[in-house]
């Protein structure tokens, strides 16, 4: 089978005076899938969808979205995705079914898909409300279903559940899932790992302007091993503990006194649960409780990149 890439560069070079942004950027998004794009803060995430979305000229390198050059054909792939920023760009003096109505008149969209996707995103009953008056998870719904007026072959979201709550977050993942089973290709930067874990079916993890690292949830967890953390009654014993979590694992553990925890990864598959628990009561630790764990996204992220501070 041949695979048709909704987003699809090659080499993607972008400086600005002496910051060099992008150093050879390749991407593969196939068609229909949601892409979860990673990286810490100056990685080049941003640029790289400014690129995308022709709101910057790359100064190397081709990209096809949609299969329309970004640089050849700018106005074919802007009418081929949808953008939703970090932010709500909604009018908060119109009512909700006016900011729809006023967008699908300017694209050119039926009024009743302005109606059907107030019902589809939950909003019929505040539909004559100001946007003002909306939660943020109202009005985040209400940015993205603007983007849906005329259903995008693309579309690139970026951070769209900063600051909601979880049931506001819940409800932004289904519209997001939704979409993709309908054919739509979602780019997705995020600074939630979990929310990568949740909906990305591939990571990019970008790094110094390149992609450092790609792959399923599962296969990026993978190449880091497990995850040992044991919890001792008295935070003076997380020296002693730690101690033997980096004999048995082999890498330096993470202490918390907070939490009373000390973690470490391991890429041994043969170190079992009950042998950590006994090598740390011989060294005389009293342990309140212990697992041995897959690692979490944001563990992957900070192994791969060795840094500390997670953004996307």
């Amino acid at each position: 089978m041949t695979t048709t890439y909704a987003v699809l560069s090659e080499g993607l070079q972008k400086r600005y005076g002496d910051v060099h942004a992008l150093r050879g950027l390749d991407l593969a998004v196939p068609e229909g899938s949601v892409c979860g794009v990673l990286g810490p803060n100056g990685a080049g995430k941003t640029t790289a969808v400014r690129v995308l979305t022709t709101l910057v000229r790359p100064d190397a390198g081709s990209a096809l979205v949609a299969g329309h050059d970004v640089v050849r054909d700018p106005a074919g792939v802007r009418k081929r995705i949808a953008v939703t920023g970090q932010y709500a760009s909604v009018d908060g003096d119109l009512t909700g079914a006016e900011n729809l109505r006023l967008f699908a008149r300017l694209l050119r969209a039926p009024r009743a898909r302005a109606d059907e996707l107030l019902d589809q995103f939950g909003l019929t009953a505040a539909a004559g409300r100001p946007a003002r008056t909306y939660s943020g998870g109202m009005r985040r719904r209400l940015d993205l279903a603007a983007s849906l007026l005329v259903p995008p072959r693309v579309l690139f979201l970026d951070e769209p559940t900063t600051g909601l709550d979880p049931h506001s977050r819940n409800g932004i993942w289904d519209a997001v899932r939704g979409l993709a089973s309908r054919g739509t290709t979602v780019l997705l930067t995020t600074q939630y790992l979990e929310e990568a874990d949740q909906l990305a079916d591939d990571i990019v993890l970008i790094d110094e302007g390149r992609v450092a690292q790609r792959g399923t949830p599962a296969a990026l967890k993978a190449l880091v091993g497990s995850y040992a953390e044991v919890v001792v009654a008295d935070p003076s014993a997380l020296e002693a503990a730690a101690a033997v979590l980096d004999r048995l694992t082999g890498s330096a553990p993470v202490l918390d006194a907070a939490r009373r925890t000390v973690g470490a990864v391991t890429t041994d598959s043969t170190l079992t649960l009950p042998r950590i628990v006994r090598e740390v009561d011989a060294a005389g630790v009293l342990v309140v409780d212990a697992s041995l764990r897959p690692p979490t996204l944001d563990e992957v992220f900070l192994r791969l990149t060795d840094r500390k501070e997670l953004v996307a």
